[in-house]
């Protein structure tokens, strides 16, 4: 299992990844490739969210 920091480490890195393949994609016209970027974007906000939310659970107990 993964912990909190990893997911929200994760979760960083494929914003990253997403906001640089989105602009590929803006620069080279592939609405394809702009929209995958969009949704890597997407699923590392929520790989974030889960992370924060795992920190989270993890002092209240």
């Amino acid at each position: 299992m993964t912990t909190g920091k990893d997911d929200k480490a994760k979760g960083a890195g494929n914003k990253a990844a997403g906001k640089v393949k989105e602009a590929a994609g803006k620069a080279t016209g592939s609405h394809k490739t702009e929209a995958k970027g969009k949704a890597q974007q997407a699923k590392g906000e929520l790989q974030k969210g889960k992370g924060e939310a795992k920190e989270s659970q993890k002092k209240q107990r």
